[in-house]
């Protein structure tokens, strides 16, 4: 089907179903975009066949230059731009880092980072040109602060915002804003995925007894209190369809939090972690102590300095042998 429409032209990348791209086309679609759905394939979309006159589907590699340059080509040949780009598709992997088979690496790197900036450079001239046009990447929250079991994908999405930090200041000359994007915990296929993923290559030497805690960290993000999809889309783009669009973008679950510890030293930061991993603490417990935390370094560190050791070290779970030292001597 030959594509044609009025409205802006958005390009979204990793619609499949179920995850926060098929979210997204459907948020543009509604706004009166004419929008392109991409995915690897055009049966894991589904179930965006067929709902408006204004979505399109089409097969997108982003790990492939011939893939995209055949994309962009054919959208600015029918409709003559590419008014907004949204780098949406990622893939997961959680894994402890001194395990992580090395092709994995190169497997999220070249999704995550190098997919991005591929579609940036097929873009971005027909924008250049235009002197106008909208770059969305999606990163992560987990960027900010990243914890245990998930080093790889953490790192992948802190390397597409330092990217998109660059990028925001090399292209505004050109009328080209660049907003980076980073989700809460938004309810997706994210978890299903990463699940089987991890599956593959869960055989660890090491951390054996670790196993049941990191395979958890695989849907942390899909609990029952995880944003919906939709919502996070309608709060997205509206953003990004903003007259003047935001550089910076977070909403979701865990994203207060996840900010609040980007700014806290890392020596909270790692009590959070070990916090978060024990059984018997509660989150909400957590949340209202770094919360707390945070408020008393701005208003009075020296007073955060004394408070914050006390806190933490009274909430940290203790082994056996540490709770029989602690106590006093007879």
């Amino acid at each position: 089907m030959a594509i044609s429409g009025d409205g802006p032209v958005v390009l979204i990348t990793g619609c499949t179903d179920g995850g926060i791209g098929h979210a997204l086309a459907l948020e543009f679609a509604r706004r009166g975009c004419s929008v392109v759905a991409t995915s690897r394939a055009v049966e894991s979309m589904k179930a965006l066949q067929g709902v408006g006159p204004n979505i399109w589907l089409r097969a997108l590699d982003v790990r492939s230059e011939a893939s995209i340059r055949e994309m962009v080509e054919g959208v600015v040949g029918e409709l003559g731009r590419i008014d907004v780009l949204v780098n949406n598709a990622g893939v997961h992997l959680v894994a402890p880092l001194a395990e992580a088979p090395m092709d994995s690496f190169h497997t999220i790197f070249d999704t995550n980072v190098y997919g991005p900036m591929r579609l940036i450079q097929a873009v971005a001239p027909h924008m250049i040109q235009r002197r106008q046009g909208r770059i969305v990447n999606v990163g992560s929250v987990t960027a900010l602060a990243p914890g245990p079991w998930a080093g790889v994908y953490s790192a992948s999405k802190s390397a597409l915002h330092a990217l998109s930090d660059t990028l925001r200041l090399e292209l505004r000359s050109f009328g080209i804003s660049v907003t980076t994007v980073a989700p809460g915990a938004i309810s997706s296929n994210l978890g299903h995925s990463s699940l089987q993923t991890y599956d593959k290559i869960a055989d660890w030497k090491f951390y054996k007894e670790f196993e049941s805690t990191i395979r958890a960290r695989t849907d942390i993000s899909q609990g029952p209190k995880s944003t919906p999809a939709h919502v996070f889309a309608k709060k997205m783009v509206a953003s990004v369809l903003n007259k003047n669009p935001p550089r910076w973008f977070s909403y979701g679950r865990f994203s207060t939090i996840l900010a609040i510890l980007y700014y806290l030293p890392l020596s909270i930061r790692d009590y959070f972690y070990r916090l978060t991993t024990a059984q018997d603490i509660i989150s909400i417990k957590l949340y209202a102590y770094t919360y707390i935390t945070l408020q008393l370094y701005i208003i009075e560190p020296n007073t955060a300095q004394l408070y914050i050791p006390t806190v933490f070290v009274k909430l940290m779970p203790r082994t056996e042998e540490e709770k029989t030292t602690s106590k006093h001597p007879n």
